[in-house]
């Protein structure tokens, strides 16, 4: 992991920060309760991060890379259920209370302290594959759409059917590991609009009439989730149609592994799979198209601790995207920016759902405007 003195607070968030950003939508706990008794929200929120351990020991269970895998993937799930249960019965126990990105940091330090460093590789490869195969097709089916604000629509749609290959959802790997899943199927099967946050109509509005700065937006920062269908179906070819209107796009992803998110040196390597050898993605050239490595190591993210290098190439844009439900919805739905920003994922836990009032695999499409 980077040292703490590497890290440093993401230059487009609103200052002062202390009172306009906070990591974590959803509130856990109210300065009214009782700080030693845990909340029926934070109750919830504990039982879903167990009811994840089932799937994250199997993932364990057949690491090639670790020593003994089966025997320290045992320990793992013990060893996380314990620290569930210590934060059950006292909320300040492990650093708590407890928020989403404590119980993240919880259960990867449990992983990486018995030797795991990356239990979903090998299922992030074959669907990376997977994907890379179909991406051609994806681009094509984008391309005939002649009406630029269908073809937009069509792009977002695609966004959140990649967003469903998300195995840090319980029953998500549940129906992946029995059923895999058809990206063109998904893409059909959304939830009907209105989504429970629906501001498409006013981004496409923007988006057609090319408003930002004289263009287009000349530069936009896409952080992005999981790898498979939602990288190389879902965000890029968003990313290419962005690189047609002469944007200047940034795709900041982890630093290090978790769960089955798509790591900064995965990223550069599936890019230049995708590219044909005048260096150009189905036609479009990519000379404006930039990775950068986030800093981050978990499936949520602190806006105040990113990589110093992401800091330096986001300082100008005009467009901020946080996509997949971890980033955009559990973590930075609220957060306010200096430019125009958008919010983009897939409603996965039943807990998120009721806290929006929506359905669950609802859409959340959150577009704020900053003004002048």
């Amino acid at each position: 992991m980077e040292s703490d003195s590497a890290m440093v607070v993401f230059p487009l968030l609103t200052t002062p920060i202390e009172s306009n950003y906070r990591a974590c939508t959803i509130p856990y706990r109210f300065p009214s309760d009782n700080p030693r008794k845990a909340t029926p929200t934070e109750i919830a929120w504990i039982d879903l991060f167990r009811n994840s351990i089932p799937s994250f020991k199997k993932r364990a269970e057949s690491d090639t890379t670790v020593v003994d895998a089966p025997t320290k993937a045992e320990k793992f799930a013990q060893r996380y259920a314990d620290i569930l249960d210590d934060i059950k019965k006292d909320p300040e126990s492990h650093g708590g209370p407890p928020d989403c990105i404590l119980l993240c940091r919880l259960r990867e330090q449990v992983l990486r302290e018995l030797g795991f460093r990356d239990i979903f590789k090998k299922v992030k490869d074959e669907e990376n594959t997977k994907a890379i195969s179909l991406f051609p097709e994806v681009v094509r089916l984008n391309d005939d759409i002649e009406d630029g604000g269908k073809r937009l629509e069509n792009l977002v749609r695609g966004i959140f059917a990649g967003n469903i290959f998300d195995l840090g959802s319980a029953q998500l790997a549940e129906v992946f590991s029995r059923d895999g899943m058809s990206f063109l199927a998904s893409c059909q099967n959304l939830v009907p609009r209105p989504w429970v946050i629906d501001d498409f109509d006013t981004f496409k509005a923007k988006w057609t009439k090319k408003s930002w700065k004289k263009a287009s937006p000349s530069y936009a920062v896409i952080f992005v989730d999981n790898s498979g269908a939602d990288v190389i179906l879902g965000i890029l070819p968003f990313a290419r149609e962005l690189l047609k209107r002469g944007t200047q796009v940034v795709l900041a992803a982890n630093d290090l592994p978790s769960i089955n998110d798509v790591t900064y040196p995965e990223l550069i390597e599936i890019i230049s799979k995708l590219k044909d050898e005048s260096g150009k993605l189905i036609g479009v050239d990519t000379s404006n198209l930039l990775i950068a490595n986030s800093g981050n190591d978990l499936p949520v993210i602190d806006l105040t601790r990113v990589s110093q290098e992401l800091a330096y190439l986001a300082n100008d844009a005009d467009l901020v995207i946080l996509e997949g439900m971890g980033r955009g919805i559990e973590t930075n739905l609220y957060a306010q920016f200096k430019c125009d920003s958008l919010k983009i994922g897939m409603v996965k836990h039943p807990e998120v759902a009721q806290f929006l009032g929506g359905r669950l695999y609802d859409c959340v499409f959150k577009y704020n405007e900053v003004l002048g």
